[in-house]
């Protein structure tokens, strides 16, 4: 729609104008909706989603999305449908394409750990965390039958291209399907009781409790077994392998089109390409640090996201780079998505993206196109420069490596290691002839297979691609048939300052003693100790868990004979959060065409787990509140110098402040540098300290006036030979400054000239002074009055002259080239005296005009 930003409403208001109805996916749909090759694109600084044509890379769409500025926005699609989940609030939308407006919300926990998942009409929210797949009603984002329920901590979500949902467990080392339930053909019509999704399908791709990242296929699932560098495919029902040659964890990307899996390592910059059971090619991504994102295969090319500086490097099928897709330069999310036959890259805080075609073509999208909310994009800073890269070596030794007891089995927790510059890639867990390898998220296994009675201890070590790390060793425990009972519940709460109180009633200790409870966290894909606690309850020290980050919580109880229970039932889930970091890359200016005012700018802070409300700007008591990242503050005075602070403020409070200085702007300040003159004007040449604004100049002398430059002016029109005074006036927003300069205009000389003629008395009519009429004679008045006369000069004798004036009429004939005239010119001869025009050549042209009149 040119001209402007689509809203809510305004879509349905042409439709009724046009006679269309919205039915289902009618008519309606087909007017506005319905759009080959085209795709949603989130903004997060303007809160609006942008619909880019594949085809044209241009937007032919945009609608605001009400609150979410500068939220982190989870963005699903099919051509019938879009969903959105806003991760700093963790509320979940369904968009009707037809009138783009909002027609159904469901809450979830905010941050990381719920996903939304979405096939043709079918819809999945995902509770990783707590191990819930749910299906929905797309449009009004209601439950479809009873959830399939996993194990806490689960990974993955996404759906292949036959349409099954994927879900791997870690702490099982499986991988499964799940199939929706048929949604009745009519909108909103409730489905049949006992109508529910179901898991399908269930294959074992790692040992228990190895870390897992899952990647759907065209038809199947990918999964990469970070722990063991291997990567799992599972397709028509079969199970293939293939080892890998990274030495640090891969990622991979949510969707996979195509044969070839890329699994991308960004310790190393390198990506593996697998193909049928196989690593087929290796190559490296150029540039330095950690950030890149999962490469995505598309067209017979793999593209990678540098997210330090927003470029997305192409390789061809044999791992070379053939193509370099400039960014936007700064740090950022970019995501790499396939969809309608095209590739787009989105970077959410970018006003830009780009489209890929089958062919490899990139266009860039201008994602503000026909922009109505006024002003340029946002500002983009400079990229910081890159960080030092660390020393890196082999890891240290786990922390707090403990063992309790359970029967024919122990649980061995542990707190993570020093990675020491290089990613850890897995735990190996050592002790009663076992030995087993956990991955790096995980540090919990439970040992089995042990005998009651005897002693048994475990040591753990970690390994990254340095290397094994040093060992460090368990408490003793001897499993016993004697165990305490889990707590019945157990309750977690996010508090203000970063920390998470964890509360459980007393454990039944079946005859023994509770001595110590321990406490583990788990998030998606992810298991880890959080702390253990002698008492009912355990407070988790802010900092220890991710802000922004789901997690639940289980609790076991250890006897004083070092016995454990099994686990407890998963807590609610928790968001840790507390007050924001400060703003980064704060900057402060004088606002040029505003007195006493300055103009301060910031990056948005670190939110720490709670969305930013508004952002408090103080700077010399005074003070303003803004939910953007930018303000302006008024009433401070001119040429002040002022110290800007900026804080955050979010749910739990305001945060630490940052600070800069800043001036208002100031009075102009002229230096005169030097003065000129000719007969007629003065020139004077000069700097300006404009105080931080925008000057404008004046000069101005003997009822003349000139503006324009702020270095150098000529004012015009003055007197041959005057002394003038010539002011100066610099002014801006805070007033103005003065300065001034004397300087006298050059006198005009003339050159009385009578030339003799070629014959008789002409040949000596101008030697000598006669009686009668002659050339360059000079009299007291503008006339030729022989008592009046004052004398007579030679040809060729220069003249200072003053002024001009009318008086008898004079012809040089012959003797000045026929010059006649009824001007007389005053100058200095015995006083000032006059002489006719007709006998005196002014220097410089002989132009009358630059003489005043007398």
């Amino acid at each position: 729609m040119r001209g402007g930003l689509v809203t809510i409403g305004t879509v349905a208001a042409l439709l009724a104008a046009m006679g269309l109805t919205v039915l289902g996916l009618g008519a309606a749909d087909n007017a506005v909706a319905s759009f080959d090759a085209s795709s949603w694109l989130w903004s997060t600084t303007r809160s609006e989603l942008a619909r880019v044509n594949g085809v044209t890379a241009r937007v032919d769409t945009r609608t605001e999305v009400p609150g979410g500025r500068r939220h982190q926005m989870q963005v699903v699609q099919t051509d019938r449908l879009l969903i959105l989940r806003d991760l700093h609030t963790g509320r979940v939308s369904s968009l009707d394409l037809a009138t783009l407006q909002i027609t159904a919300t469901t809450p979830t926990a905010p941050g990381l750990g719920v996903s939304v998942a979405l096939h043709e009409d079918t819809a999945f929210v995902v509770d990783a965390v707590q191990g819930i797949v749910r299906q929905l009603d797309p449009g009004a984002l209601t439950p479809v039958g009873e959830p399939v329920r996993y194990p806490p901590g689960i990974t993955g979500g996404t759906f292949d291209g036959a349409g099954k949902l994927w879900i791997a467990v870690p702490s099982e080392g499986t991988v499964s399907a799940v199939t929706a339930a048929e949604l009745p053909e009519t909108p909103g019509e409730a489905p049949p009781a006992g109508l529910s999704p179901k898991r399908v399908e269930t294959y074992d791709v790692a040992e228990p409790a190895h870390e897992l990242v899952v990647s759907t296929l065209d038809e199947g699932v990918a999964v990469l077994d970070r722990t063991s560098a291997s990567l799992v495919t599972v397709v028509g029902g079969q199970t293939r392998r293939a080892q890998l040659s990274m030495t640090a964890p891969g990622h991979l990307p949510a969707r996979t089109s195509g044969p070839q899996v890329p699994v991308t390592v960004p310790g190393d910059r390198s990506v593996h390409v697998v193909r049928d059971s196989r690593e087929v090619r290796r190559f490296t991504v150029p540039g330095t640090g950690a950030r890149l994102s999962p490469a995505v295969a598309w067209a017979g090319r793999f593209y990678c996201a540098d997210e330090n500086t927003g470029t997305v490097y192409a390789f061809d099928v044999e791992g070379r780079l053939v193509q370099t897709v400039k960014g936007f330069g700064r740090p950022g999310p970019v995501e790499l998505e396939v969809r309608e036959n095209h590739l787009f890259i989105n970077p959410p805080d970018s006003s830009t993206a780009q489209v890929v075609d089958d062919r490899n073509q990139v266009r860039e999208v201008d994602k503000y196109a026909n922009d109505v909310l006024g002003g340029d994009p946002p500002p983009v800073a400079p990229p910081p420069p890159p960080p030092k890269k660390p020393k890196v070596s082999k890891p240290g030794a786990p922390k707090s490596v403990t063992a309790a007891a359970g029967d024919a089995s122990a649980r061995v927790s542990w707190q993570a290691a020093a990675s020491n510059g290089a990613e850890i890639t897995r735990y190996v867990v050592e002790g009663a002839g076992q030995t087993h390898q956990v991955g790096a998220n995980q540090r919990a296994l439970e040992v089995t297979g042990l005998t009651n009675g005897e002693t048994y201890t475990f040591s753990v070590h970690a390994v990254n691609a340095k290397g094994e790390g040093p060992p460090r060793r368990s408490n003793p425990v001897v499993p016993t048939a004697e165990v305490p009972d889990p707590p019945a519940s157990v309750t977690a709460e996010a508090r203000p300052d970063g920390t998470v109180r964890v509360s459980w009633p007393e454990a039944d200790g079946q005859g023994n003693t509770i001595a110590r409870y321990a406490v583990t966290a788990t998030s998606a894909g992810a298991s880890a100790p959080a702390g253990e606690s002698a008492k009912t309850e355990l407070v988790v020290p802010a900092g220890q868990l991710e802000y922004g980050t789901q997690y639940a919580f289980t609790v076991t109880a250890v006897s004083d004979k070092g016995a454990g229970s099994k686990a407890s039932p998963v807590s609610n889930t928790v968001v840790p959060f507390t007050t924001p970091k400060a703003p980064a890359e704060l900057r402060a200016s004088t606002v040029a065409d505003q007195p006493g005012t300055i103009a301060v700018q910031w990056s948005p802070a670190v939110d720490n787990g709670r969305p930013v409300t508004k952002y408090v700007v103080e700077a010399a008591g005074k003070s303003v509140e803004v939910t953007d990242v930018q303000a302006t503050v008024g009433g401070l005075g001119n040429g002040q110098n002022v110290t800007v602070k900026v804080k955050a403020v979010n749910e739990a409070g305001p945060g630490p402040e940052a600070s800069t200085t800043a001036r208002t702007v100031a009075e102009p300040r002229i230096t005169v540098t030097g003065s000129s003159a000719d007969a007629t004007s003065v020139t004077v040449t000069f700097t300006v300290d404009a105080g931080g604004g925008r000057a404008t100049c004046t000069a101005a002398t003997g009822g003349k006036t000139a503006s324009g430059s702020c270095s150098s002016l000529r004012v015009t029109g003055l007197t041959p030979g005057t002394a003038y005074t010539v002011t100066l006036t610099a002014s801006n927003a805070a007033g103005r400054g003065t300065a001034s300069r004397a300087q006298t205009t050059d006198p005009v000389y003339g050159v009385a000239t009578c030339e003799n003629g070629p014959d008789g008395d002409q040949r000596t009519y101008c030697d000598r002074d006669v009686a009668g009429r002659n050339g360059n004679e000079i009299f007291e008045v503008p006339r030729q009055d022989n008592d009046r006369q004052a004398g007579w000069v030679r040809d060729g004798t220069r003249l200072r002259t003053y002024c001009k004036v009318k008086g008898e009429d004079v012809d040089a004939w012959i003797y000045n080239k026929n010059k006649q005239s009824t001007w007389w010119v005053q100058v200095e001869y015995k006083g000032k005296t006059y002489i006719p025009w007709a006998w005196l050549n002014l220097e410089g042209g002989d132009d009358l005009g630059v003489l005043p009149t007398c």
